[in-house]
């Protein structure tokens, strides 16, 4: 390929597109340079009937578009007049004796499938709506960039219209890398749709090949450390969260803050707003506390007693609507996110007085129960595993003790489940009265999270002046089993008078006899929540 910096000029260009969205304006700008345009099906039916000459591609081909479309571009009369290589003297030969005209502009998208799949629509439908011809005609264009244009975007329709501008009706060689770089991610995009739809479709769990894809939606500043260069890329799911929230006001969200809010907008999601309030503080993604109550105001600052020095900064995630009061109460502090299903006019104009404060409506909450996956990176390759939607009703419990929780117990022993679910393993939470008391999270022995959670609450008694320690009569979640008795006679020892773990240790024995020795009611799930 020659690399050369002379620019090319547009002189015959292929339209084929099924996202109309600004291409009358496009085909008008290329016919004014005067620009010969062939078309296909619909696509050249409306710029006709905007005055526009265009060529069908059938009167290029010399066959008619057959099989309900799906063979109209499939041709060499395309194909050839778009990987020529235009300095190649065999090629030009060919394209002379076979009459082959050169295609310098390609402006393609694709049959909608991700929309098709996204409204539901059944396994035919989907199929149909899998493109061939454009990325066929895609592919071989950018291939061939040094001499062709590809636009797959009609975001990037101005940026080709400033290019023709600045050199007079041509396109240069790093604009037509960047178009070709444009081209290539579509189109493994399109192909990472299609494949991982059909592998769902027809149950593969683990196929041979697996891919995924993202669209760009902003670069930020740094990832964890600003050392690290990072970007946000959606995948165009509809799951109410982060990706698809609407930013009301402060500054773009960093790389912590969208990990961190996503993981405090999932905790929330696991209490259904219709039983009430609930509201969490994260910090690096571990909640700081968890409250419900009989309002928003009251679940916060039964989250926020928790632990009064971590929200510092810290992201805050509510289940129902943020309400002026509850805002009110928030901007008493310096906190980095709030994201919430709603928010009032006056809670707006609360937090507008805060003009660093992200505020985050999503119109919704997201089904904790719905399937999906997650990716993690390791070297050499990808961890891939369903999320988490493992949920538990209290008639799923198995009682083990001699004593079985009381009904205010059970209450808190399931609010504290849910919670555990949420924090780094190794979790421990104590919960009392609907709210967290104390949270020990990510530690490598399971006694030191049990340890650590206590003298939380220890250092919100002291903080709070209150004449007794919150986990005096509290309970206790773990999120996988007590390996040995010790970390459950430490949460008996802080107060604790119900356990709830998964079981499945071969100590249970003598973790169960511990617990009916120190008088507490226990109950195994059978399921266990590690979050490395």
């Amino acid at each position: 390929m020659t690399d050369t910096t002379a620019p090319v000029p547009l002189r015959r260009a292929l339209l084929s597109v099924s996202d109309k969205t600004g291409l009358l304006d496009l085909a008008q700008a290329l016919s004014a340079r005067g620009v010969e345009l062939i078309s296909t099906g619909g696509t050249a039916g409306m710029l006709r009937d905007a005055g526009l000459q265009v060529k069908d591609v059938s009167e290029i081909t010399g066959f008619p578009e057959m099989m309900d479309g799906r063979v109209k571009t499939l041709h060499p009369m395309v194909h050839g007049a778009l990987l020529a290589l235009r300095d190649n003297s065999d090629h030009l030969a060919a394209m002379d004796a076979h009459g082959i005209g050169p295609i310098d502009l390609l402006v393609v998208n694709l049959y909608p499938f991700e929309a098709t799949v996204a409204k539901g629509a059944d396994y035919d439908d989907c199929v149909e709506n899998i493109d061939i011809g454009g990325p066929a005609m895609i592919r071989g264009a950018a291939k061939n960039h040094g001499f062709v244009t590809t636009i797959v975007d009609p975001a990037d329709y101005p940026a080709l219209l400033k290019e023709l501008v600045a050199h007079d009706g041509a396109t240069t060689l790093p604009f037509r890398r960047r178009m070709a770089q444009n081209a290539f991610a579509r189109t493994a995009a399109y192909d990472a749709a299609v494949s991982g739809w059909m592998a769902g479709a027809i149950g593969e769990a683990a196929p041979r090949h697996k891919a995924v894809a993202g669209a760009l939606s902003q670069s930020l500043r740094y990832g964890e450390n600003p050392h690290q260069k990072a970007a946000f890329y959606k995948d165009g799911c509809t799951r109410p969260g982060v990706g698809s929230a609407v930013q009301h006001q402060g500054k773009a969200l960093s790389y912590n803050n969208i990990n961190d809010t996503d993981a405090a907008f999932e905790l929330v999601a696991e209490f259904d707003p219709a039983e009430g309030p609930v509201c969490a503080i994260i910090k690096h993604s571990n909640p700081c506390g968890v409250g419900r109550g009989a309002t928003m105001l009251e679940a916060y600052r039964k989250a926020f007693a928790t632990d009064q020095v971590s929200p510092f900064g810290g992201i805050i995630a509510l289940n129902q609507g943020l309400d002026g009061e509850t805002a009110r109460e928030i901007v008493q502090i310096f906190t980095e996110v709030v994201i919430a299903p709603d928010v009032t006019d006056e809670a707006k104009e609360i937090f507008a007085t805060k003009k660093n404060l992200r505020l985050l409506t999503t119109g919704g909450l997201p089904d904790p129960r719905e399937p999906g996956e997650t990716w993690r990176r390791v070297a050499g390759g990808w961890l891939v595993q369903d999320r988490d939607n493992g949920a538990l009703t209290s008639g799923d419990l198995k009682v083990v003790t001699k004593r079985a929780p009381t009904k205010a117990e059970l209450s808190d022993l399931m609010f504290a489940w849910k919670v555990a679910k949420h924090v780094k393993s190794n979790a421990i939470v104590y919960a009392k009265n609907g709210a967290t008391v104390g949270v020990g999270a990510g530690q490598m022995s399971r006694v030191d999270s049990t340890r650590i959670a206590a003298q939380k609450a220890r250092d919100m008694a002291e903080a709070l002046g209150l004449s007794e320690v919150p986990t005096k009569g509290s309970v206790v979640a773990s999120d996988a089993f007590f390996p040995f008795a010790d970390g459950l006679l430490t949460a008996a020892e802080a107060g604790a008078t119900a356990i709830i773990q998964p079981g499945g240790s071969i100590r249970d024995d003598e973790v169960i006899a511990a617990a009916d020795e120190a008088g507490l009611a226990m109950v195994f799930t059978g399921m266990r929540h590690f979050r490395h």
